[in-house]
């Protein structure tokens, strides 16, 4: 491994870069929880927006990933870290809550092999508040019902789907490179309709790199043209599929619900939950994504100091 792929160990942290993957992905896909963000691919393709910095607790140790969350006013941004595979020491821990504002995305797994420790420093003496991050809850469907759509609840989904079938030939293929031209259209009509270009950049490195990130997806055709694309990877030791993007040109009626099911039904049985990640607060996704009657979510977390906490007056 050349230099640029090296990870240090905590306090030094080194620029995310895609040399690491060789060291990351292997780790990063045997965490438990489904957390969506804790991918190698999820982490790479959001390096600017967040300014990703990885370092590793110790030799063997875990990743810790250092972050600026963004905000409209940049000196309002904070930083945050993760930890994505385990809880670290009690001094790191502390030393990190110096040097950044909060830890982020923590899964039920690491906050529960931390708890003790989070809760109490000197006894009876609280120092970290721990508060669930509903924000940033993970969405979760059983595949077999996203594939079926049995009963009353997904009664209007249903009927998108069979109106876009029967408007439309309509064809679906796994997305290969040979095809990425194509999901290509797609992105650039997308942004177009759009009128802005939301997560363009992303998704675009997303399709470049699609084939070395391991990712994988489907693209959908309507009378023989591209009309939508998802792409996604396995997670959760493959109990879960997260899908990370879904592009389609809207104007045919129903290719979202189209889309969704389709795919659904395209995916290997051994996946029992398709992740389809946070709705980050928005109300209106928030809205959309609860239609589809999630099974479940991915919980997590986030913890600050308590003497730094804004809550605190």
């Amino acid at each position: 491994m050349n230099d640029q792929g090296q990870i240090p160990c905590y306090p030094d942290f080194a620029p995310l870069s895609i040399d690491q993957k060789t060291v990351m992905h292997p780790r990063l896909s045997l965490t438990a929880d489904g957390v969506s963000e804790f991918t190698f691919s999820g982490l790479y393709l959001f390096r600017n927006r967040y300014s990703y910095r990885v370092s590793r607790s110790g030799p063997n140790g875990g990743f810790i990933i250092s972050g600026i969350q963004p905000e409209t006013a940049p000196d309002a941004a904070q930083t945050f870290f993760m930890t994505p595979c385990e809880s670290p020491e009690r001094d790191i821990l502390k030393s990190l809550l110096k040097t950044h504002d909060y830890w982020k995305n923590i899964s039920n797994t690491v906050l529960e092999s931390s708890r003790l420790q989070l809760i109490y420093g000197q006894p009876g003496e609280q120092e970290f508040l721990i508060n669930e991050d509903r924000n940033n809850f993970d969405y979760l469907y059983l595949r077999d019902k996203l594939a079926e759509l049995k009963g009353k609840k997904y009664h209007k989904k249903k009927n998108l789907v069979n109106q876009f079938r029967n408007a439309y030939a309509h064809e679906q293929q796994p997305l290969t490179q040979e095809l990425v031209p194509q999901a290509m259209e797609i992105l650039d009509q997308w942004r177009q309709n759009k009128g802005e270009d939301g997560d363009y950049w992303v998704a675009r490195e997303a399709l470049e790199l699609f084939g070395f990130l391991t990712l994988r997806g489907y693209i959908f055709f309507a009378d023989g043209k591209p009309a939508a694309y998802c792409l996604g990877e396995s997670i959760a030791k493959g109990k879960m599929f997260a899908v990370h993007f879904e592009k389609a040109i809207d104007h045919y009626k129903g290719i979202y619900q189209y889309m969704n099911q389709a795919f659904a039904s395209a995916l290997p049985r051994f996946f029992t939950y398709i992740n389809r990640e946070q709705d980050l607060g928005d109300e209106g996704l928030r809205q959309a994504k609860m239609t589809y009657r999630p099974d479940d979510f991915v919980k997590k977390y986030s913890v600050r100091s308590y003497r730094n906490s804004p809550c605190i007056t």
